[in-house]
């Protein structure tokens, strides 16, 4: 196959993917979901995920990182990266006495980054920015008449991508990520009665979000030597404000509306569109640094969010902004080690990695008494995570060109901060394929 007919297909791919992606949900089962935006997803591709998801002092020219738009500057005017992640992931919850296991899998990410001048890299993409995925509930019982109750979201939120960077001056970079954010996010609480034939009433809450979201990088690097350097990185991502508006419905049904999607409900009780309601995604911070020489490479990031007091509308959870959510802060660190880049050895030019993470959350839930139905105020969460993987990389003969595929496995624990919350265990297998093109080479002959 020839190189126009390659690069072709490889367009083609991305634009079927991306439309693909458009009309999917992402998956996940986790009852936090149910407050603020769902579980935030953190931009980091591949490699960098299988290094505990470091990303802001990381700069590569054969990898796309999203993290920190002043990377782009560093690929090379004759190279064209198509970067795709998938995942499944095993997600336990625990409440001390039940367990239940959900298995779920996505197609994560998908990305391209080449040059447009010496010094000048671009990048597009789309990847997830929050998940929303539960289904959880309770037997109870009203006048003599007992019903099972359940608590269902669906939805999240993703990011199409556009970035810029420009290394202006030898060894500094800086850059920027425009993004547009959107997504569909739905609650819905179910009543079915079990001892008679009444009819089933869904009260449910959407909304959509539409806007634009930006983030500014910066990247400067020393060299010790020839072989070796570090990289300090720092982002900030303004404060935005969208406005949606929540739809609340209340219907009764003859079936479950869960199991049969399509079924028209026998009586709509109530059907109303709030105002447009206020959203916030506030501002946060990163900076980070990387170590590299022609073996190893280590690094730590550290990002802060300021997600105190930020506007929500209280209808979708009956909580203040004052209780609602909490300024996150994240740690990663990882590394990675080949034993000899230029081996003939395959074995040899294997990637080796492996990462650590720390967060606390960024929202707060709702805690009740399972025995007395009594409110015990709100909590949160810690989350501890390792990831470890390898690189594989495969070279085209014809160009000398090297592509990865990257596998990493990943542990993470959501360690509640109440008694009566509920642990969450996620065991998670990505696999990443980072295809190395030489584009934009003019030959010298016809």
């Amino acid at each position: 196959m020839n190189r126009t007919k390659k690069r072709f297909f490889s367009l083609i791919a991305f634009l079927t993917i991306t439309i693909v992606l458009f009309a999917q949900e992402v998956g996940s089962n986790s009852p936090y979901g149910r407050y603020g935006y769902g579980l935030l997803s953190n931009p980091s591709f591949g490699a960098s995920e299988a290094m505990g998801g470091i990303r802001y002092g990381l700069r590569r020219s054969q990898q796309v990182n999203p993290g920190n738009p002043a990377s782009y500057s560093e690929i090379d005017t004759l190279t064209f990266i198509f970067d795709l992640g998938v995942s499944g992931q095993m997600t336990r919850l625990g409440d001390g006495s039940n367990i239940r296991d959900y298995y779920n899998g996505n197609l994560d990410y998908i990305a391209m980054q080449f040059p447009v001048f010496k010094n000048v890299g671009v990048s597009v993409g789309l990847l997830p920015f929050s998940k929303v995925g539960y289904n959880y509930g309770a037997t109870r019982s009203r006048e003599s008449i007992q019903y099972q109750e359940t608590y269902r979201g669906t939805g999240g939120l993703s990011q199409v991508y556009g970035g810029i960077a420009w290394e202006p001056f030898k060894n500094i970079s800086v850059g920027a990520n425009i993004s547009y954010l959107f997504g569909n996010i739905t609650y819905s609480t179910v009543g079915i009665p079990t001892s008679t034939s009444a009819l089933i009433s869904e009260s449910k809450q959407t909304y959509s979000i539409h806007h634009l979201k930006y983030d500014l990088g910066v990247q400067y690097t020393y060299p010790i030597d020839r072989t070796s350097s570090v990289t300090l990185g720092a982002v900030y991502t303004p404060q935005v404000s969208p406005s949606a508006v929540v739809y609340p419905t209340e219907m009764l049904y003859t079936a479950d509306p869960y199991k049969y999607p399509y079924s028209s409900p026998a009586q709509i009780q109530k059907t109303d569109t709030a105002a447009a309601q206020t959203f916030e995604i506030p501002q946060s911070f990163g900076l980070g640094a990387t170590y590299m020489n022609a073996h190893l490479l280590v690094g730590i990031d550290g990002t802060y969010q300021l997600w105190k007091d930020a506007s929500y509308p209280s209808l979708l959870d009956g909580m203040t902004d004052a209780s609602r959510f909490n300024n996150r802060y994240r740690i990663n660190a990882g590394a990675e080690y080949i034993i000899d880049p230029l081996s003939r050895n395959f074995f040899q030019r294997i990637r080796f990695r492996g990462g650590v993470s720390y967060s606390n959350s960024y929202i707060n839930v709702n805690v009740k008494d399972p025995a007395t139905n009594t409110s015990l105020g709100v909590g949160g969460y810690k989350e501890y995570g390792i990831n470890f993987g390898l690189g594989l990389p495969f070279r085209d003969n014809l160009s000398g060109r090297v592509s990865m595929l990257n596998i990493g496995f990943g542990y993470s624990r959501q360690q509640p901060e109440k008694s009566n919350m509920i642990k969450q265990d996620m065991f998670k297998i990505s696999v990443n394929m980072n295809i190395n093109e030489l584009w934009f080479f003019k030959r010298q002959f016809n």
